[in-house]
């Protein structure tokens, strides 16, 4: 009796997906899985698994497997700003988590070298990722989004005074690290347009840049430099985003604007970039990060902001760029 190869693939596919390929010669099959990402125990048990599963398919005698794992190509989308001070931090924390929930499987990086602040943001100040095989091994957290950050290697208190090849030497440690099954990473990078947005471009080469900017006109002239930074450099911008737009009394209700309103929205049609979206200056948003809960992960008000930009975002890779 002939087994037609339709026959292996119906009783791998509930199993494997597509990380078996299959060959029929007489009665033997010759499988090739793919086990990237996958730890001893889980590639074991899939390996068990389909071997079991193509030895029950009619016509069969004899099943060999030959396991193959390849480095996943990731996407790096880096997150930057012309200066500090504008929220680019929280507004990564948030769009990572935004991405995981939209099925994409994601990876912080907190390249953010002499100020990191991922590890509080993210809620998991205090611990430290581990090494294997020379590679390091991002920290869990509770939002399912894995994080490397400079915060994770040196004491809280200790000021990170590095020349320019030993920072762009740490963000090597950090994107290279074993990121495992994470199709995308977030890359926080440090304001401005200095050592590290320069070997992230030439080295890590990312698909995309988000920038941040607050409404104000001394913000923008900096947003527009690192605009003009990853132009020349032919990575693509994603768009702008427009942070601590209008500020809502929590007694009165009244809505002000302290760092004017609608100038990175006014800049983005300028360039002719899309703009991503305004997040206000809300208590809540503060109050959520500072308690290591970033909004994106809850269903409140105040993630509504940050889960439009994430959709846009998420559309922008989804479409192919």
């Amino acid at each position: 009796m002939m087994t037609d190869i339709s026959q292996i693939d119906a009783a791998l596919s509930p199993i494997a997906g597509k990380r078996a390929t299959a060959r029929i010669e007489g009665d033997r099959a010759s499988i090739i899985l793919d086990v990237t990402g996958l730890d001893g125990p889980a590639r074991d048990a899939i390996e068990r698994d389909v071997k079991a599963a193509a030895e029950g398919v009619a016509g069969i005698a004899t099943v060999r497997i030959a396991l193959t794992s390849q480095r996943t190509r990731r996407l790096l989308i880096a997150v930057a700003s012309g200066k500090g001070g504008v929220g680019k931090s929280t507004v990564s924390a948030n769009l990572a988590i935004g991405l995981q929930r939209l099925g994409r499987r994601v990876g912080l990086v907190d390249a953010d070298i002499y100020g990191p602040s991922q590890p509080k943001l993210m809620g998991v100040e205090g611990s430290r990722p581990t090494a294997k095989d020379k590679l390091l091994e991002p920290v869990a957290t509770p939002f399912g989004v894995p994080l490397l950050s400079m915060g994770q290697l040196v004491a809280p208190d200790q000021a990170i005074a590095w020349r320019g090849p030993m920072a762009a030497g740490a963000l090597g440690q950090l994107v290279d690290a074993d990121w495992a099954a994470q199709d995308t990473l977030v890359v926080d990078l440090p304001p401005g347009t200095g050592d590290v947005q320069l070997t992230m471009i030439q080295k890590h080469k990312p698909a995309g840049v988000v920038i941040v900017s607050t409404p104000q006109d001394l913000a923008l002239i900096d947003a527009r430099r690192a605009i003009e930074l990853f132009v020349k450099a032919g990575v693509p911008i994603i768009g702008l985003v427009e942070n601590m737009a209008g500020y809502a009394c929590p007694h009165c209700g009244e809505v002000s604007d302290p760092f004017g309103r609608g100038g990175a929205e006014a800049a983005a049609a300028e360039l002719g970039i899309d703009f991503l979206g305004r997040i206000p200056l809300d208590i809540a948003i503060r109050s959520a990060s500072d308690a290591g809960t970033p909004p994106a992960a809850r269903n409140g008000p105040e993630a509504l902001a940050f889960t439009g930009i994430a959709q846009r975002v998420f559309h922008w890779i989804e479409q192919g760029r």
